[in-house]
């Protein structure tokens, strides 16, 4: 058996924690890309300096008023420039990115383009603040970025890490008026607006929900979000506008 000594073991530790990426840039800003996702669409996109989903970052940019916009499912910060330009001078962005390796990312984005309104929070969103596993890997071993996903314990074949979950309504301070909640959160759609259902009665955002889950036609959400003055509306890229009825 091959002996290892403390130079291999720093070597194998090191590879594990230094940040594979490239820095790319578009109209927006510039991003740091990480490597390990680079064959996903949104990466690629990126890193050929063109702008991934521009239809919702422009409407995200042109809705968010004086308020503050929550953006779920940060990546490595491809939103980030643009709509930490586009809000108010008081109004923050809260972003939320459970994957350890997207949020350094995100880090490094923030630093790049000189942002300081944005709170980056290294989580996901649920309904309670947990700690639960998120598979960062394809079966092939291949990182997926954006794509990555809250497994069920029940999956024992699948590679996780553990990652935090926090409710919004545990983490976003009640003096906040909150104009867009955005989620891109790959099936969690559910779990994170129960998180939120204090913050979306009293502030009444705009939401912005990935619809490829079908949670726009759930029973909890017709009963939960529909009932309570909202309406589905117009389809921007893979997303569904679900905005607040104004005479409720």
């Amino acid at each position: 058996m091959k002996a290892v000594n403390g130079f291999d073991q720093l070597n194998d530790g090191l590879k594990k924690e230094v940040l594979n990426a490239s820095i790319a840039y578009n109209k927006y800003g510039a991003y740091c890309v990480p490597l390990s996702s680079q064959h996903r669409t949104l990466n690629q996109r990126i890193l050929k300096g063109e702008v991934f989903e521009p239809d919702t970052i422009q409407f995200l940019c042109d809705k968010a008023g004086e308020g503050d916009i929550i953006h779920a499912g940060t990546c490595f910060g491809d939103f980030l420039p643009a709509i930490s330009k586009a809000v108010y001078k008081d109004a923050h962005v809260w972003a939320f990115e459970p994957n350890h390796e997207n949020f350094r990312c995100s880090q490094i984005t923030l630093t790049l383009n000189h942002l300081t309104n944005v709170h980056l929070i290294n989580a996901g969103l649920c309904d309670t603040n947990s700690v639960t596993g998120m598979q960062v890997l394809d079966r092939r071993g291949r990182g997926l970025g954006g794509y990555s996903s809250i497994v069920s314990p029940l999956e024992k074949d699948i590679e996780t890490k553990t990652v935090n979950m926090v409710a919004l309504d545990e983490v976003i301070p009640l003096d906040r008026k909150i104009s867009i909640i955005q989620l891109d959160v790959e099936g969690h759609e559910e779990q994170a607006l129960k998180g939120a259902l204090g913050l979306i009665e009293r502030c009444r955002p705009i939401l912005v929900l990935e619809n490829d889950h079908g949670i726009i036609s759930s029973s909890w959400f017709k009963k939960n979000i529909l009932s309570k003055g909202y309406e589905v509306g117009a389809k921007l890229h893979y997303n569904r506008i679900v905005s607040p009825v104004q005479e409720f």
